[in-house]
């Protein structure tokens, strides 16, 4: 037999005594007869009423003619909700334990059927196609601690999403529960004391319009639309790194609610097992509400901008652009991209959509001196077109964002190397010559610097020596063009890992079953194994680049 449902679509406040005393009224008479589900989004309260097909005419004509607001449609009769449990099977949870659940949630709790659910599942990378069977717009921590509480108590699947960028798809989960975390957007700025608070679902743009008010930094990524909580949980690389480090290296502490849905503080001081692992353990040790940053004096601007140079003078810009960075100081960094031009605005449009070198290069300091420094990439070949200069450091930031835009098939895979060899420089600009899209590029993170002088074991993130970070970043608009796109970015890898390190930055592994000699724990690995045995022995937090508990 099919039911009805009520759902008020006017916001219900408080102390709004007239809804109120309708809303008593009207439950002390169906009460025993009909299951209530409250539902909260934010300040919101949009209340659903199982109602009997029976009672559908009196209630359209009473409460539907009183009450405009009040719409009724047709439900399922289904009385189980279907989420995936740990152990790969379908577990059925009776509806009125899920709707005790939704009903201590603040936030929106979305279902296949629930507008929203759509946008919700939609992440970064178009080629991620993943399904939840709930999820879970979490409003602030305790939404959070409640829903990993009701995941473990029926062993259930979860995921954790924040800006939704991971281009393997973490962010989602087939069957499970999804928490949508991107809802959770505070930030707090302490200028005396240079610390940033920052919680879970914020994005680096946020992040540099807040800070750069005081003319501060956290050390972030390259793309402003990136979630800051997996970014930061896996380690962190962007235009500060070589000046102040990862931003796994600017953690102070965190607020985290951990596999039992316990709400703890970790930091060098309280739970610092647990604080060790956060920082480069991605998301395999709990669910990171809050971060404290360390901030750093930063613009409000920098010297700095992109060159672009002819791809047919790239085996000579690089080999000098090699002997050039050994003397660079930490406040300078350039990150050599390869690829087809861009519709760069100062860019003459004969040479847009050609095949480029692009030298990127910021200097984070005073103006003068960047110029100085410089100077020797911009004269490093004839340009095509130069358009550094002074400039704020948040529209750097975002500079590539229009590059980045979500919706594209993207497919990616990495390589570490300690030096940029004859070899790795000729494989690079050979592959670049056979870019199987106009999107598709080729970029060489510069590291280095402060970020090399922490020791590898002083945290979980280990890899203190790579000097270099060779992304191979496929990227199309249509399915038709994954095979030959996937196979440029594999055949490249291919190559590339004869003679790398073996070790990967694990925010840029693009699939969960990938092999490496060294991988992105490293040696940091069996510690990491051995916390995970502790704290989350059925390994909850697994749709991530999974860490196995012992045993």
């Amino acid at each position: 037999m099919s039911t009805y449902y009520i759902e008020k679509r006017q916001t219900l406040l408080a102390d709004n005594t007239a809804h109120k005393g309708w809303y008593s009224r009207w439950y002390s008479s169906v009460k025993g007869q009909f299951s209530i589900r409250p539902k909260r989004i934010f300040s919101t309260l949009a209340s659903k009423q199982l109602v009997p097909p029976s009672a559908k005419r009196s209630l359209d004509s009473i409460y539907g003619s009183a009450y405009p607001w009040l719409e009724i449609n047709q439900r399922s009769d289904d009385m189980n909700i279907h989420i995936m449990g740990l152990n790969g099977q379908k577990k059925d949870i009776n509806k009125q334990q899920f709707e005790q659940y939704t009903i201590s949630i603040r936030g929106d709790v979305l279902l296949p059927e629930t507008a929203g659910y759509a946008e919700a599942r939609t992440i970064w990378n178009g080629m991620i196609d993943i399904s939840p069977a709930v999820i879970v717009r979490c409003s602030g921590a305790a939404d959070v601690v409640t829903t990993i509480q009701f995941a473990r108590k029926y062993e259930l699947l979860i995921s954790l999403k924040g800006g939704g960028h991971n281009i393997a798809g973490s962010a989602l989960c087939n069957g499970g529960i999804t928490l949508d975390l991107s809802s959770m957007k505070g930030i707090s700025v302490d200028p005396s004391a240079r610390i940033a608070r920052v919680q879970c679902g914020v994005c680096l743009g946020d992040i540099d319009h807040e800070t750069q008010r005081f003319g501060l930094a956290v050390p972030t990524g390259i793309n402003s639309t990136t979630g800051i909580a997996g970014l930061a949980l896996g380690g962190g690389y962007g235009w500060l790194s070589r000046a102040f480090g990862h931003t796994v290296d600017n953690i102070i502490s965190a607020d985290l609610v951990d596999a039992q849905g316990e709400f703890l503080h970790v930091s060098e001081q309280e739970n610092s097992e647990l604080f060790w692992a956060i920082r480069g353990g991605s998301g395999n040790f709990g669910v990171v509400t809050q971060f404290e940053f360390k901030l750093h004096p930063v613009g409000p601007t920098v010297f700095g901008g992109p060159v672009v140079f002819p791809l047919s003078q790239a085996k000579s810009i690089l080999r000098k652009y090699r002997e050039l960075a050994k003397s660079m100081p930490d406040k300078a960094s350039c990150w050599p991209v390869m690829r087809k031009a861009p519709p760069f605005p100062f860019l003459p449009p004969e040479h847009q959509v050609k095949p480029v070198i692009i030298l990127p290069m910021i200097y984070v300091g005073d103006t003068a001196k960047g110029e100085e420094v410089l100077a020797p990439l911009r004269t490093i070949a004839e340009p095509l077109a130069d358009a550094v200069g002074p400039l704020p450091y948040a529209s750097w930031q975002a500079a590539f964002d229009p590059l980045l835009a979500p919706g594209a098939r993207n497919y990616w895979k990495s390589s570490d190397f300690t030096e940029m060899t004859d070899e790795l420089i000729d494989t690079l600009v050979c592959a670049a010559e056979q870019l199987p899209s106009d999107e598709c590029e080729i970029f060489t993170a510069q590291l280095g610097g402060a970020a090399s002088r922490v020791a590898p074991d002083a945290m979980a993130f280990p890899h203190r020596s790579t000097a270099y970070t060779v992304n191979i970043h496929g990227r199309w608009q249509t399915a038709e063009i994954d095979e030959a796109g996937k196979g440029w970015v594999k055949g490249l890898f291919a190559q590339l890992e004869t003679f790398s390190t073996g070790s990967v930055y694990v925010n840029f592994v693009p699939e969960y079953d990938e092999e490496r000699s060294i991988g992105p724990y490293g040696a940091n690995r069996p510690k990491l194994e051995d916390i995970k045995s502790r704290v989350d022995k059925l390994n909850s937090f697994r749709s991530n680049i999974n860490i196995l508990p012992k045993g």
